[in-house]
């Protein structure tokens, strides 16, 4: 019982003079740990190899894990909007961690079933809730810079793979030659290693005392056009179009990155025959860092131009780099690279901005919870995306067509899928005055505090 009260959202709340800048640092910790997700692909060939199983087999694997990021982020956003950012990243760490063991002990036994349970049902509910933990907390103690403080943290989810891929491939070569002797102890290390970060994200995390606000910060008396000041709550944000159509802009620009991920490496070296495989993964490598820089840098900016008006670059821009990409890609290797890495970042600041364009418009008092419900977005990408690219390119391979041509088709539709994103966001008006709370609640315990040091 004095375990379940240390994380309490009451014992979470700030003393004076608490630095918010010590926040991110906890997001990170969050972040960087269930990012490697992204580099799942790592133990694919070793995977097939311990269970004589097919490559679609194993990537049940981690679309398990994607489905149930979107399904826990939805149903588990009002447990973790009540409970506060320290229960939630203290059950994403239990699921998380748990989860690479029971896969560990799958692949020990030899029960394919069981890796599914472990890494994709358990760990994918600790990817969900791990995922938004933070998300409320951030904006709040960052109300005149929300796109940065979000950037930071999920710019962390991004670039979890680019260090958990070459750690996993040095434990497997350290640990031994057959698919066993590597794997299993690979995971119990990984769950070893992400126990401690997430438990340092998790003690350091604190949310800020009600009306708390960043020394010398004045709201702008003229704010963004689809700013409110009102509060919306997580049951009436549903019932909002408004809702839908972010849902809509964001799986069309998920769906899209999700596509050209999926195919980068065999897409150039089809554009390009002189292309190596090694030359490809590299090709991966900077496709990975434009995504986890894009987090950053494109979230941050839509502090000063807008939500809405970032999102009409992701999406109208995107649309129309597609369209080059599948048109003209073929004709310069820098050209291809350059149209991809800006694409991808794109798709990557898609993810980083929405939870600011959500407080924009439904206010910050379960803006986690909103988030969460927003995310089925990305667990339906997650299906789309592949399913889209790899049936229109199959297609085109079983008819004999063979090279760039044969994957211009899906770029070509993934720009279409990217101009209906951007429709919907054209469509984003500011949420009907009925759906505001009558008396906005407190959003956190209020305590005695004082200004915070000048130093932020």
């Amino acid at each position: 019982m004095n375990f379940l009260a240390v994380l309490s959202k009451e014992r979470s709340v700030a003393p004076a003079g608490y630095n918010r800048w010590l926040i991110p640092p906890a997001a990170l910790a969050i972040h960087l740990s269930i990012g490697q997700a992204y580099a799942f692909s790592v133990f694919k060939l070793p995977l097939v190899e311990r269970f004589n199983s097919s490559d679609t087999a194993i990537a049940v694997i981690f679309s398990i894990a994607i489905v149930m990021l979107g399904l826990s982020a939805a149903f588990g956003g009002k447990w973790m909007e009540r409970n506060g950012p320290r229960k939630a990243m203290v059950l994403a760490t239990i699921c998380w961690t748990s989860g690479f063991l029971i896969a560990a002990l799958g692949v020990q036994l030899g029960y394919l079933w069981l890796v599914y349970f472990g890494y994709g049902f358990i760990g994918g509910i600790g990817l969900g809730i791990g995922y938004i933990s933070p998300v409320s907390t951030l904006m709040r103690w960052f109300p005149d810079r929300p796109g940065l403080a979000t950037g930071l943290a999920i710019m962390g989810f991004g670039g979890g793979a680019l260090i958990a891929s070459p750690l996993s491939n040095a434990l497997l070569a350290h640990f031994g030659d057959t698919a066993v002797a590597g794997i299993v102890p690979t995971f119990i290390t990984l769950a070893a290693v992400y126990l401690v970060f997430m438990s340092f994200g998790a003690a350091l995390i604190r949310i800020p005392p009600a009306g708390w606000q960043p020394e010398g910060y004045v709201p702008r008396k003229t704010p963004q056009k689809l700013t409110t000041s009102a509060q919306v709550s997580a049951s009436a944000a549903v019932k909002t179009p408004q809702f839908y159509f972010l849902w809509i802009l964001l799986f069309c620009n998920i769906t899209a990155g999700i596509g050209i991920l999926e195919q980068a490496s065999p897409m150039i070296q089809a554009y390009f025959t002189n292309i190596t495989p090694a030359t490809a993964a590299g090709f991966v490598g900077v496709l990975s860092l434009a995504n986890m820089a894009g987090r950053f840098v494109w979230s941050s900016s839509s502090d000063r131009i807008g939500r809405k008006p970032i999102y009409l670059l992701y999406l109208g821009v995107g649309s129309i780099l597609f369209i080059i990409l599948a048109q003209l890609g073929h004709t310069a290797v820098a050209l291809f690279v350059g149209i991809a890495v800006v694409a991808i970042s794109f798709y990557g600041g898609g993810f980083a901005t929405i939870p600011a364009y959500l407080k924009d418009l439904f206010g910050t008092f379960e803006v986690g919870a909103i988030h969460g419900r927003v995310l089925t977005a990305w667990s339906a990408a997650g299906v789309a995306g592949p399913l889209i690219v790899n049936l229109i390119t199959d297609a085109q391979h079983q008819a004999g067509v063979t090279g760039a041509a044969a994957y211009a088709p899906s770029l070509m539709v993934m720009a279409g899928v990217l101009a209906v994103g951007f429709i919907a966001n054209l469509l984003i008006r500011p949420v009907a005055q009925k759906h505001h709370l009558p008396t906005p609640p407190p959003l956190d315990v209020v305590v005695e505090t004082a200004p915070e040091p000048a130093r932020q």
